[in-house]
């Protein structure tokens, strides 16, 4: 391959990548935020289902929820 098409297939793919990678976060910044019960029905879920498959008990769970919950909804 030739220097001159080397060096715009390079600049194109780190155009490219750079277009994508704002789109990216602009996506991320703009998305609304989700109200703190949604949050933690995610964190419920998400527990629930590391509890079905073994990764941590049942005690665990709770005990990270009820801290999470803590930080979510702002009680102590």
């Amino acid at each position: 391959m030739h220097r001159k098409a080397v060096r715009y297939v390079t600049k194109t793919t780190a155009a490219a990548t750079s277009v994508a990678a704002a789109a990216m976060a602009a996506s991320i910044i703009l998305s609304p935020v989700a109200d703190a019960s949604s949050r933690m029905d995610g964190v419920h879920s998400d527990l629930l289902r590391a509890v079905h498959l073994n990764q941590i008990t049942e005690d665990q769970a709770a005990g990270f929820e009820a801290k999470l919950a803590g930080r979510i909804l702002g009680e102590a």
